[in-house]
């Protein structure tokens, strides 16, 4: 009996090789991996005492380095237990949850009408790639170039261009013994109904392969080089052999490169992969136009368990992050996740390639956040809760989402992380709801917003670190905060050029920051200066070393930098770095103030609950709102002259 390859692929899918051959074999603790489906036992075909028999489940493949057998599940059970292919079919078929097909004289037509169809189509890309370096190509060839694709990515990726005509590509299959119906069932030609005479689909498009598992092309992308193309992209019709919701770009090549990255990567297009690739993260995929289906979640779950979705930093790129996450609930698993990790708005990995290098990216991957991370931005992005209602309005709608959650104990454990978080977002919180402990409220100072030039040197520094020490041993309340990026940000911001020590000092000394590791970092450098101002950042980094608090500074420098906050690491030209540092000063304070004025508001409320009272306290937490925004839940400032406090 002659079995689909689909139903075999779906039998090698789902049941792992090494669940096979485990049965009749030890593996060896020591060499094998089993989180990453990698195995090594002594062969089973052969004596030997040192394990060179090994196993893959993502190429659910076996070989031996000693006597060079090699096969998949068939193969191991044909041969070691000596069953009939048909034989091992059926016992495998019964393990997937598989039926077994029956005879069927039409799907053997189909298999057949596959077949033809994958040799069309590798016909036709061989005519797209050689067509790419004739005359005809020149423009796709600048386009390229002058995107900065290597001639080497467009050979490994297979690129090609499809000539401004309309029977090109039909008139070469047709020269190569492809039938007319083999051409139009490959949706390489537009046919049917009111059309006389068919013609080619692509014309005058640089083509993108897509290739299934096995790396065989079963359609087409194609991106139009004129700018009034109707499409800017058009993909090959849904087929025999290819469904898009089922299919993902470059997923052969980046599933063996995810061995090594232990993840895959997620964007938004068959450009933003083919340059990751040549930046040399290569364990990239991505959708084919559409939003991520049910079918492709799974496609990446077989071969990592927590894939990193990378979406623009935009409305739209949420709102896919949103969908998939919302998509990705009912299947949850324990080991089976997303992580998410959203690029700068108005930026593409592109981009971050040219502007960063590998490294930026790898960073930016590097701080993806999970998915309970993602769901808890979203329902709290409103940012007012300033009424039980509401409050219990932002609980319903994030347990009622994370009731979605199929398996139970991941949802049990959902369910606990919102309690956590919804009890250190209301607490201390009051009235207002603002979702963030902003650390204690002190009297303070005047509204500053830039360094003043002024502190720099003269008797009082001593003075002021001594006053400022005392004070805080009294005032200080015993639990506090952890720092937010924007403190930290700025204690870097004046390490790493002490120039603005100079420039700033008063402003340096009074910062209210939370008790803790910041606050002993800043106190450290205050008592540097206080000694003998050292002469530059080097001198400084060596003074906190020898006081013990150079590490303080290199775990807070690491987190700047994986979040990129680069205006305040010492890369950062001077100027760069004190506009920052005054910017972030400036909204530190406000928000301060702001924090200390709504405190008032509700306390004069209290006493008098006047219609002025009230609107009072509503136009303050309007101005908090303003001042941190939303970005603040995501980001973790707030804005800055109106702009996102990513670039600070």
């Amino acid at each position: 009996m002659r079995f689909p390859p689909s139903f075999l692929d779906d039998i090698r899918d789902r049941v792992p090789i090494s669940e096979v051959i485990g049965r009749r074999v030890t593996f060896d603790r020591r060499k094998s991996q089993p989180g990453r489906g990698d195995y090594w036992a002594c062969c089973p075909f052969h004596g030997e005492k040192t394990p060179s028999f090994h196993c893959e489940d993502q190429k659910g493949r076996y070989h031996c380095f000693g006597c060079g057998v090699s096969g998949d599940h068939f193969r191991f059970l044909t041969e070691l237990e000596g069953l009939s292919f048909p034989e091992a079919v059926e016992r495998l078929a019964g393990e997937a949850g598989l039926a077994m097909p029956d005879r069927d004289p039409a799907a053997e037509r189909r298999e057949e009408a596959r077949a033809t169809i994958l040799d069309a189509m590798r016909h036709a890309a061989a005519f797209f790639q050689t067509t790419l370096h004739e005359s005809d190509g020149a423009r796709a060839r600048a386009y390229l170039r002058d995107r900065g694709l290597h001639p080497q990515t467009q050979k490994q990726f297979g690129l090609g261009y499809a000539p401004n005509s309309r029977n090109r590509l039909k008139e070469h299959l047709a020269a190569r013994g492809v039938g007319k119906a083999e051409i139009e069932a490959a949706g390489l030609v537009v046919h049917g109904e009111g059309i006389a005479v068919s013609y080619d689909r692509f014309r005058d498009r640089i083509m993108f392969p897509i290739t299934d598992l096995r790396e065989a092309v079963i359609a087409f992308g194609g991106r139009a080089m004129a700018a009034d193309a109707q499409a800017k992209y058009l993909n090959s019709p849904e087929s025999e052999v290819f469904h898009k919701g089922q299919v993902l770009f470059n997923h052969a090549s980046a599933r063996r490169a995810a061995r090594a990255a232990e993840t895959l990567v997620v964007v938004e297009g068959y450009m933003d992969v083919i340059m990751l690739a040549q930046a040399g993260i290569e364990h990239a995929v991505a959708p084919l136009g559409t939003a991520l289906t049910e079918r492709q979640l799974d496609l990446l779950w077989r071969t990592t368990g927590e894939p990193i979705l990378c979406f623009d930093g935009d409305a739209a790129g949420l709102k896919a992050a949103h969908r998939a996450a919302e998509l990705a609930l009912p299947a949850l698993k324990p080991g089976r996740s997303l992580r998410f990790a959203l690029l700068p708005e108005g930026k593409d990995p592109d981009d971050l390639v040219r502007e960063g290098g590998p490294d930026a990216v790898r960073d930016l991957l590097g701080a993806a956040r999970p998915l309970a991370d993602l769901l808890w931005m979203r329902e709290t992005a409103s940012g007012l809760f300033d009424t039980p209602e509401r409050r219990a309005d932002l609980e319903h709608r994030l347990k009622s989402l994370l009731r979605q959650v199929g398996d139970e104990s991941v949802r049990r454990h959902y369910l606990q992380d919102a309690d956590e978080r919804l009890r250190s977002f209301f607490a201390g919180s009051g009235a207002h709801g603002g979702g963030r402990e902003r650390g204690t409220t002190r009297g303070r100072r005047e509204d500053r917003t830039a360094p003043s030039g002024r502190g720099a040197a003269g008797g009082g520094r001593r003075s002021a670190i001594s006053d400022r020490l005392a004070r805080s041993s009294l005032t200080r309340p015993r639990r506090v905060p952890e720092p937010s990026l924007r403190e930290i940000a700025i204690v870097l911001g004046f390490v790493n050029h002490p120039v603005l020590i100079h420039e700033a000092f008063d402003y340096f000394a009074d910062l209210d920051l939370p008790e803790g590791d910041l606050d002993r970092l800043r106190s450290s450098v205050l008592d540097v200066y206080a000694e003998a101002p050292p002469a530059d950042r080097e001198a400084l980094l060596a003074e906190l070393a020898r006081r013990g608090t150079r590490e303080i500074f290199d775990v807070h420098e690491a987190k700047a930098r994986q979040v990129r906050l680069w205006p305040f690491l010492a890369d950062a030209a001077a100027e760069d770095a004190r506009e920052a540092v005054r910017q972030a000063l400036h909204l530190q304070h406000r928000s301060r103030s702001l924090s200390l004025e709504l405190k008032n508001a509700e306390e004069a409320l209290g006493h008098d609950s006047s219609e002025a009272s009230f609107a009072h306290l509503l136009e303050v937490k309007r101005e908090i709102e303003r001042v941190d925004g939303t970005e603040a839940l995501i980001d973790g400032f707030g804005t800055l002259s109106g702009r996102p406090a990513k670039a600070i």
